[in-house]
């Protein structure tokens, strides 16, 4: 068995959504959530499937990434899963986890990946390029922004009249697939 830290900042639906993929499956513990915002959505998803939540702001990410690791450590975390977490990981993390920590995007990276692109700013920009496709990509986390190893994507046409709120449901569909596909190809 695994055991998983899953980090979020947001709503928290993906996470959720590997709370119950994840429910039966004696390979896989979602053990804790990382959150570094008390009033992100995820907090209550967390607590409604009775998992442990770290609130850690950024300031602490920062300036005790030695310590968080060994948190980590101690908790006998074997991957991190970046699912909606906003900042930047520290060098500290990659080296202590490395290729053990997945981070999922939502663009075919290499395209509309870096610092500030992430939900709506990626679907506004493939929607004023007028890209014909887009979709989610998950890879390894490595020291610069969305350019770790790419471990598998997947891709979703565009129609003339996509909106951003269109998009984002096809995108958050593919999140839902892709991402507990990429942890059992960790396995």
């Amino acid at each position: 068995m695994i055991n998983v830290a899953v980090f979020a900042s947001g709503e928290g639906t993906n996470a959720e959504n590997l709370f119950k993929y994840f429910a039966n499956d004696p390979r896989v513990r979602i053990k804790l959530v990382i959150t570094n915002r008390e009033d992100a959505g995820v907090v209550a998803k967390a607590h409604q499937y009775k998992k442990t939540v770290q609130i850690v702001s950024r300031e602490a990410l920062e300036k005790y990434s030695n310590q968080l690791v060994e948190f980590l450590q101690v908790e006998k975390i074997d991957l991190i899963v970046l699912a909606g977490f906003l900042l930047k990981i520290p060098v500290e993390f990659i080296r202590a986890f490395p290729n053990r920590i997945i981070n999922l995007h939502p663009s075919l990276l290499p395209k509309y990946g870096g610092k500030g692109m992430y939900g709506k700013h990626v679907h506004e920009a493939v929607l004023a390029n007028k890209e014909k496709t887009s979709g989610v990509t998950v890879h390894y986390v490595n020291e610069v922004y969305d350019q770790g190893e790419i471990i598998l994507q997947a891709s979703c046409n565009l129609n003339e009249n996509e909106t951003i709120e269109s998009l984002s449901a096809k995108i958050r569909q593919l999140e839902f697939e892709c991402l507990p596909r990429a942890i059992e190809k960790f396995l």
